[in-house]
């Protein structure tokens, strides 16, 4: 009976059993309640920080033949768009005929091009980010699809000028989408190689047109081959639609997190450029990218065959020579980044000096007719261009989460496109003011003067990879 006295003792048992029930028992005897405050926060609060739920759901990209596979079919968008792209590096005579235009004007379809699919990159990554890549991709062929065919039936400049602007937004949704692919289904260790694996297939691309298109275009005429390559993108659209998904299944827990914690639009994008590894892979993708985007793009067939006097057999051969060496510097390139990290900036500072000189060479050449085994090896170091920007990507990978790395990949994948547009039209000014014969008669002199720009944005960006690269590396 000795338990009714204690229930009784107001000093030291009224607070206790009901301290929030009896507030004013707690005032009469602060002395008493101090004790209990002390002692319940750890009993009650310390169990739930315990446990840790967020373990159970990390997610570790598997690897194996699922990826492989998931990457093949979002590859062969990439591949297509590349065909698209490319498609006008072969046909530039052809087209500065069809529309009766000069080389300012026949600049301005790839310009416009490029200058969309620059404009585009952060949308598109913002895009990839929000809605996955599989919805990216479909659209993406939908739009090259639709580019292509209005190019096809064009037989005047505005509206030809409208389809590739429409073609140069399809192609900007397919590159970054593919590297969000690899990186939702590859180990971060071999996402550099898969990187460069992606450039490579797109050479592939590049391939189909050198060779294929080129000929189709001699021997089928325009309309016909531009409307088959409209149409590969019907079977293309099937392929990704049924086959391809944006992640793993084991990985489908942790996309309603992230999408609940996303941050706005602004600070996104603000948050990936204050990453100085985000700026510093745009300048490098600007400053290597460019002198064989433009090569290849538009100015290298008009080159090799009006100022060179190459028949355009055997400039198209020069030009196939060129995609081969993009992907063997690809190949070679992914392999020695993801073995160390350190190789990434001696390639890109190897590539920049390789492409100065080979330039330098070329055009101080007397009369600017260079022998062919110059030409030769500068298109072969020109092959290097296209791997060295992908660096600039490996730098914003490594600094950026993966919630926000299809925006950063757009950040630093506008960087050489906007160079190309710099130069591609730097060049077809500086050939028309220096061509006083007027459209389609451009000299060896007015080539070696205008393709002299290229040294402006390569002076620029070189000091730009100068700056940032003490503040990546301290």
């Amino acid at each position: 009976m000795t338990v009714e006295p204690a229930r009784s003792d107001p000093s030291l048992s009224v607070p206790a059993p009901r301290p929030t029930v009896e507030p004013p028992g707690a005032e009469r005897s602060p002395a008493g309640v101090q004790p209990p405050a002390l002692l319940e926060p750890p009993a009650v609060l310390e169990p739930p920080v315990v446990v840790p739920p967020p373990a159970a759901t990390a997610f570790l990209p598997p690897g194996g033949r699922a990826a492989w596979l998931a990457w093949s079919v979002g590859v062969s968008v990439y591949v297509l768009a590349v065909i698209h792209r490319t498609s006008l590096g072969v046909a530039g005579l052809d087209a500065a005929e069809r529309f009766g235009i000069g080389a300012s004007a026949l600049s301005t379809f790839s310009i416009l091009q490029v200058l969309v699919y620059a404009a585009m990159q952060v949308p598109v990554g913002l895009l990839v980010d929000r809605f996955g890549p599989r919805r990216v991709l479909l659209l993406g062929v939908v739009l090259l699809s639709t580019g292509q065919l209005a190019f096809a039936f064009s037989s005047s400049f505005a509206p030809a000028l409208l389809s590739r602007a429409v073609l140069g937004c399809g192609d900007a949704m397919t590159f970054i989408s593919v590297l969000r692919i690899a990186a939702r289904w590859f180990p971060a260790a071999k996402n550099p190689f898969v990187a460069q694996l992606t450039g490579l297939a797109g050479m592939g691309g590049n391939l189909v047109t050198t060779v294929v298109l080129a000929q189709a275009l001699h021997d089928e005429g325009w309309t016909p081959t531009f409307t088959a390559i409209a149409l590969l993108g019907v079977a293309v659209f099937a392929l990704v639609a049924l086959c391809l998904r944006d992640a793993p299944a084991a990985a489908e827990p942790v996309r309603p997190v992230e999408r609940r914690d996303r941050p706005g639009i602004g600070r996104q994008v603000r948050d990936c450029w204050r990453e100085p590894g985000t700026r510093l892979g745009l300048w490098i993708h600007f400053t290597t990218q460019f002198p064989g985007n433009s090569f290849g793009l538009l100015w290298g067939l008009p080159y090799l065959v009006e100022a060179q006097g190459m028949s355009r057999a055997a400039a198209g051969g020069l030009l196939t020579l060129l995609v081969l060496s993009n992907m063997s510097f690809g190949f070679a390139f992914g392999r020695l980044v993801s073995r160390t990290a350190r190789a990434r900036m001696p390639i890109v500072f190897g590539v920049l000096s390789a492409t100065a000189l080979g330039w330098a060479l070329a055009l101080s050449w007397p009369g600017g007719h260079p022998p062919t085994w110059l030409l030769v090896g500068l298109i072969l170091v020109m092959g290097s261009n296209g791997p060295a920007s992908l660096v600039g990507l490996d730098y914003a990978r490594a600094r950026n989460p993966v919630e926000r790395l299809g925006t950063a990949s757009g950040i630093v994948n506008m960087g050489g496109f906007i160079g190309t547009m710099i130069t591609l039209f730097g060049v077809g000014v500086l050939l028309d003011a220096l061509s006083p014969a007027g459209a389609g008669s451009y000299s060896a002199t007015a080539f070696r003067w205008a393709f002299c720009w290229q040294y402006v944005p390569l002076a620029v960006g070189t000091l730009m990879i100068l700056r940032l690269r003490r503040k990546v590396d301290a």
